[in-house]
């Protein structure tokens, strides 16, 4: 009876915590279910260019740079699969930092978003190049407004909440060497 009313009281206080601060989880979401079409439709855009018989595929066959001279054919090299997956993991491995003591739910997102990482390689390797150049791209972007939106100097700027942090860079990195370099070293 006691758990039920503690629960019962708990929700309460985190529904006052939305209407205080304005922040329902729901908004946080939104601009996932914005950004998922426009990456969605981008994609099957530029596979369609790539593969379709058009004015723009002669366009784009010659249109590649450095190791990629033609962007309707997958990256033999694997560069841009492989820097795709590391990106994306590092995003990921960013965020986890960020958790002093995870949830299960949130142990096993976050393992499902690494896996999708790995995953999103061999699958790079098989679209045109210049979709993995587009994703590549993106992830690029995102990585850097992650790290870009940590600076207290851009906090401050666009009336962020500060983070706890003055140092939020070198507590990343010290995050990081506590994670998995000392880890490794009492292995």
């Amino acid at each position: 009876m006691d758990t039920e009313r503690e629960q019962k009281n708990l929700r309460r206080i985190v529904s006052q915590l939305y209407i205080r601060d304005n922040c329902h989880p729901f908004k946080a979401s939104l601009l996932v279910w914005v950004q998922l079409p426009l990456w969605f439709s981008f994609s099957l855009a530029l596979r369609n260019l790539s593969t379709q018989m058009c004015a723009l595929q002669a366009e784009l066959a010659a249109g590649g740079a450095l190791w990629f001279p033609d962007l309707t054919i997958p990256d033999s090299t694997w560069i841009l699969p492989v820097s795709l997956g590391l990106i994306n993991f590092l995003i990921i491995e960013i965020f986890s930092l960020q958790k002093v003591n995870p949830t299960r739910l949130q142990r096993i997102v976050t393992n499902f978003m690494r896996g999708f990482s790995l995953l999103m390689i061999p699958v790079a390797a098989t679209v045109p190049s210049s979709m993995a150049l587009y994703w590549v791209t993106s992830s690029l972007v995102g990585l850097s407004h992650n790290l870009l939106l940590r600076s207290p100097t851009i906090q401050k700027f666009l009336r962020l909440p500060t983070c706890r942090s003055s140092f939020p860079y070198r507590d990343l990195f010290a995050a990081f060497v506590v994670k998995y370099l000392r880890r490794t070293r009492t292995s």
